[in-house]
Formats: C-alpha cells, sequence, structure tokens
C-alpha cells in the first residue's frame, strides 16, 4: 500500500490541438494511472475548446515528477500535482 495519494491536475488549453499529444504521454504512464476523469464546459450550443484532466497517480514521486515534466513540454498545457500523505 502507498504511503500517499498523488493528484495531478492537468490543464490543457486547446483541447482539439493538443488531445493527441496529451494521450502519447498518458499512454506512455499507463500503468502509473490509477484513475482518470476529465472536465470541460459543454452545454447545448458549444464544447469548450480547454478543459481539465485530474488523474490520482500510483507510483513514486518521481516517477509523478517525470510525467509532469512530459506533459509541461507540451505548449498550452499546465500541470499541478497535490500529495496527500497517511498519518500512522
Amino acid at each position: 500500500m502507498n504511503d500517499h495519494h498523488i493528484i495531478l491536475g492537468i490543464h490543457i488549453g486547446d483541447r482539439l490541438q493538443k488531445a493527441a499529444d496529451v494521450q502519447k504521454v498518458f499512454t506512455e504512464y499507463g500503468c502509473n494511472i490509477k484513475t482518470r476523469i476529465g472536465l470541460h464546459d459543454v452545454d447545448d450550443r458549444s464544447c469548450s475548446p480547454s478543459g481539465v484532466v485530474l488523474i490520482e497517480f500510483f507510483g513514486s514521486e518521481d516517477e509523478a515528477a517525470a510525467m509532469m515534466g512530459k506533459l509541461d513540454e507540451i505548449e498550452g498545457v499546465g500541470v499541478q500535482k497535490m500529495v496527500f500523505r497517511h498519518e500512522r
């Protein structure tokens, strides 16, 4: 059992143009992604060009940092990390 939970928030400024690049990184780290939730605004007239993906990351903080680095290299993509540690 991990002694922590790592949550990554990934903001994609232009989903239509950058989704394939982001998905390539997600595929590379597929075994480290425990949960993935995509969020974007949508209504009956439009679908937002930007969005946020939340990842529950399984692995070390170093592995998460490596994934974050690859995502940060994609223009228009920003990543933030939250770490929740278990109290013993």
